[in-house]
């Protein structure tokens, strides 16, 4: 009867990573004696034991319970642990900058020890006041491909990648228990990057379209003199298809008639050795890293629908620049231990973000642009009006939006799909923590669609309508703590009155579907 009422306060198989038990016998007495569990211990992670009983896998909260048996860990010495598997360029550089700041913060100072092999490196959290560790991180650094391999193998607690998971990933791991991977609870933005195109300074030319670009990658323009430079033939530099920047290039640039890169380009293992080949040739392109451009020229992109865009950092957070590469942390449905928990929940601070834009990546804060800093999207709208967009349309987004300023915090749709894209999947967590925290509140917040120019407009305006109450609807429905009552949400749709991007091609379609934020 006993064990029996142990099961009713013990919560049913919760994964915990932390202290990893080799299934000992342990016993859990609750304080008053009353209550007792037996069964080999799993897991330990600061707070919650893990047992194999009669009745199942049961987690029982440490602190209402006693532990006897060889398998009860050291409460006192307890060291939180966490695996991560991924690129070099998050795991050595992204996150050891977010762990100092994290640590001195807390109290902790950051000691990086090597292991025996390059691509494994442990990081520990030590006590300031004692030299205790405190938590240890081991990481595995390779790619995303075997990042989510490392998952399915139970060799991994979070997954660190340059793109979203794979279909057939989500699937094994849906079949395995992890969970869906493709659930928002289970991924988060860390930061962004964006994949820009890059020459030599000496190259003359300054712009290039996504089309002619992505005709450039696949082999079908081979001379830099079609696209207004020297007569001079290509040399194409890409990153190696396993890693995750090189799938993200395929996944952005292998759209319509374009299906492979061209077989004579040069593959690099990462994005400084890609920039290391350019820099040495003028007549190279390259699409790699934003934040490893070194001294390489960035080539705008450009239609002839919309203006041209550089990879700035208010350009990367909206999407405004089409080819933005959000760094994501994937994990399964897995309790870890405090300290992490800690560490995760430190990412959305503000403290964390300014760290994230030192380290050379773009963050997440939002930031908020006036009328008078948009001319450009505003002189486009005018110039490419099509015969349905009125002037009286025109006027009205004009003197809707002019006492307003846009916030940073866009949100776009997968290509062909309602569901949002994964990087505004993370602005509506993100903009739900904003409303929770009330920074927003007694301000006027207004969600406004736009949607590209097929089909009729007065059509396209109620599609444009729908989306914006339905991101409304999404972020409000997040932000469960928020007292809505304090700030005033609206939504309003201008349809197609205000493109960014040409209408001919997938990429503008997704540019021009769009739902907008923006404060006064």
């Amino acid at each position: 009867m006993k064990r029996l009422c142990a099961a009713i306060f013990a919560a049913l198989s919760i994964l915990a990573s932390g202290f990893q038990a080799h299934a000992q016998d342990v016993t859990l007495t609750s304080r008053d004696g009353s209550v007792e569990i037996n069964g080999d211990l799993l897991s330990f992670d600061g707070e919650f034991y893990r047992v194999n009983t009669i009745y199942g896998d049961l987690t029982v909260d440490g602190s209402g319970v006693l532990c006897e048996g060889p398998g009860c860990p050291d409460l006192t010495n307890f060291v939180a642990e966490i695996r991560l598997s991924g690129p070099p360029v998050v795991g050595r550089v992204l996150i050891p900058a977010l762990l100092e700041a994290f640590g001195q913060k807390e109290g902790y100072e950051l000691v990086i020890v090597d292991g025996d092999e390059a691509r494994r490196v442990t990081y520990s959290l030590l006590d300031r006041d004692t030299g205790k560790p405190r938590g240890r991180l081991f990481f595995h650094l390779t790619n995303a491909d075997e990042g989510f391999a490392d998952l399915l193998a139970n060799e991994t607690d979070i997954v660190m990648t340059l793109r979203e998971v794979r279909k057939a990933e989500a699937l094994r791991a849906e079949e395995a228990g992890i969970g869906d991977l493709t659930d928002r609870r289970r991924s988060r933005v860390l930061a962004l990057d964006a994949l820009v195109p890059l020459v030599t300074n000496d190259n003359p030319v300054q712009s290039i379209t996504t089309a002619r670009l992505a005709e450039v990658l696949s082999g079908k323009i081979v001379n830099w003199q079609e696209l207004g430079g020297p007569d001079a033939p290509i040399a194409v530099h890409l990153l190696a298809p396993e890693s995750g920047l090189g799938q993200a290039t395929e996944d952005r640039m292998l759209i319509g008639e374009e299906t492979s890169f061209s077989e004579n380009a040069t593959r690099h293992r990462d994005s400084r050795a890609l920039v290391s080949a350019v820099t040495r040739d003028p007549f190279a392109i390259g699409v790699g890293s934003r934040s490893d451009a070194g001294l390489l020229r960035e080539v705008a992109l450009t239609g002839a629908c919309g203006f041209e865009m550089m990879a700035t950092r208010q350009s990367v957070k909206t999407e405004d620049y089409p080819l933005t590469a959000p760094i994501f942390l994937y994990s399964p449905a897995r309790r870890f231990p405090r300290l992490v928990r800690e560490f995760l929940a430190f990412l959305n601070t503000p403290s964390a973000q300014l760290v994230i834009r030192r380290a050379g990546f773009v963050d997440q804060l939002p930031e908020e642009i006036p009328v008078d800093s948009q001319g450009d999207r505003f002189a486009n709208a005018v110039l490419r009006a099509g015969d349905e967009v009125s002037l009286e349309d025109l006027q009205k987004m004009v003197s809707s939006l002019t006492p307003l300023k846009r916030l940073t915090t866009t949100f776009r749709f997968e290509a062909g799909s309602a569901r949002l894209d994964a990087q505004s999947r993370s602005n509506v967590t993100q903009l739900a923590q904003a409303l929770e925290r009330g920074l927003y509140d007694t301000r006027r917040l207004v969600f406004v669609g736009f949607s590209d120019g097929d089909g009729l407009a007065n059509v396209n305006r109620r599609i444009a309508k729908r989306r914006a109450a339905a991101v409304q609807s999404a972020v409000t429905e997040a932000a469960e703590t928020a007292n809505l009552e304090r700030l005033k949400i609206e939504t309003l749709a201008f349809g197609e009155a205000m493109p960014m991007a040409c209408d001919d091609s997938e990429w503008g379609r997704q540019a021009n579907r769009r739902v907008e934020v923006w404060v006064r």
